[in-house]
């Protein structure tokens, strides 16, 4: 699977306590959505690698 096309990676998937579920905190549209479950080869334009360590390594 392409790094672009998994939400679990991408800094923009968050954790709703209230809710108490993960979602995309990016509003994308119903269409955009549809694509990308339906295409394999589709990379999202929002997509930014949650890199947690990177951020730690600039801290030190």
């Amino acid at each position: 699977m392409d790094n672009k096309n998994c939400c679990e990676l991408c800094s923009h998937y968050i954790y709703d306590d209230e809710m108490q579920c993960d979602y995309c905190e990016i509003n994308i549209d119903e269409d955009e959505m549809a694509r990308s479950y339906t295409y394999s080869h589709y990379s999202c334009p929002y997509f930014h690698y949650d890199n947690e360590y990177e951020t730690v390594n600039k801290q030190i």
